[in-house]
């Protein structure tokens, strides 16, 4: 068979790569059947260890590597996990990815990854095509309603990050120590009326912290105001709700998130409203750059690399049929910071 050749007489680039080695070359080369180059590649311990050795010293050689998609035409997985995400620009999920990333590369899976930009529908289409080549699907923040992520559930493994839904398996951080202690600070430094600052009205979430804020708040007899729901939950929508802020007579926000209160404390600046002197802003997340604003951004600290982590290690059990594995700590805390303080006396 001639060679496909370039005008000054070289093999072509296509021609030129090596074809990908498959379990037969490993067999020729090893002097075994390719049934057994099989068992030893994806079971091991089936073959005799000196045989197994030296079909995966070959395999090394050849530059062999194990198509995902052959491997699930005979037992149905693909050893890969999705993650869908509501929003991938918004820097707290920087870490939870991470953390998911070492959990799948640990157990030997490859992790999807893809947003639903906030939009219901999108994720939607999104879970369903993905629920086609994924062993698993994880969600995280997601806007689903209950109906249809119970749908997803009966087709394959799923788990939702940041809500609870009877009948599937969740990873929920503790966001009550956080708020305590943050509430606590606020009663401190002499606060006695706040408001929260709310994001979407489709999140769990946001309701889940707004309950437990005006609990905990009511508790310590500080007056509260919810402003909101349905601000966006990024820097805009945080630079949106000063004027609600300043007509309720406040003198502390917290913020459904770091990009919330980093949106508010840009309108403070703009309007030269003094923070903390006349305003305390506290986030939430605890995001890379929250440090970095002006004054630093006191916030309540979500542990998001371990619930990346958690939530791979329980969508993986779950996939190979096995009970859920403990549940791993995951309490927030807060970071103090400059935005807060006492009043300044006019």
């Amino acid at each position: 068979m001639t060679q496909p050749i370039t005008e000054d007489g070289q093999p072509t680039q296509a021609a030129a790569r090596r074809a990908a080695a498959t379990i037969y070359d490993i067999a020729r080369q090893t002097g075994v059947n390719a049934s057994t180059v099989s068992r030893a590649l994806n079971k091991p311990g089936r073959v005799n260890a000196k045989t197994e050795q030296r079909i995966r010293e070959a395999a090394a050689a050849l530059n062999f590597r194990t198509n995902p998609m052959a491997r699930a035409l005979p037992t149905g997985l693909t050893n890969t996990v999705g993650l869908v995400l509501s929003d991938i620009t918004n820097p707290v999920y920087f870490d939870l990815i991470r953390g998911a990333g070492r959990a799948t590369a640990a157990e030997g899976y490859t992790l999807v990854l893809a947003e639903s930009q906030e939009s219901p529908e999108l994720e939607a289409q999104t879970a369903q095509r993905l629920l086609a080549s994924v062993d698993g699907l994880v969600l995280v923040g997601t806007r689903l309603a209950e109906g249809d992520i119970r749908a997803f559930a009966e087709i394959k493994p799923v788990l939702v990050v940041n809500r609870n839904i009877s009948g599937v398996p969740s990873v929920v951080p503790d966001v009550v120590p956080g708020i305590r202690h943050a509430l606590d600070q606020l009663m401190d430094l002499g606060h006695r009326s706040m408001a929260y600052l709310s994001g979407p009205s489709n999140s769990w979430m946001n309701t889940l912290r707004c309950n437990i804020i005006f609990a905990e708040a009511l508790k310590r007899g500080m007056s509260v105001v919810e402003i909101g729901p349905g601000l966006l939950p990024t820097v805009e929508g945080g630079h949106s709700g000063l004027h609600r802020v300043r007509a309720a007579g406040v003198t502390a926000v917290v913020a459904y998130n770091d990009l919330m209160a980093i949106g508010l404390l840009t309108a403070c600046q703009e309007a030269n409203l003094s923070v903390p002197g006349e305003l305390n802003i506290v986030g939430f997340d605890d995001i890379f750059g929250s440090a970095f604003t002006s004054p630093p951004l006191t916030t309540i600290r979500t542990p998001v690399d371990l619930a990346g982590e958690d939530a791979i290690r329980r969508i993986i059990e779950s996939i190979r049929g096995h009970d859920e594995p403990a549940p791993v700590e995951l309490a927030t805390q807060l970071i103090s910071r400059g935005s807060t303080g006492r009043i300044s006396q006019k």
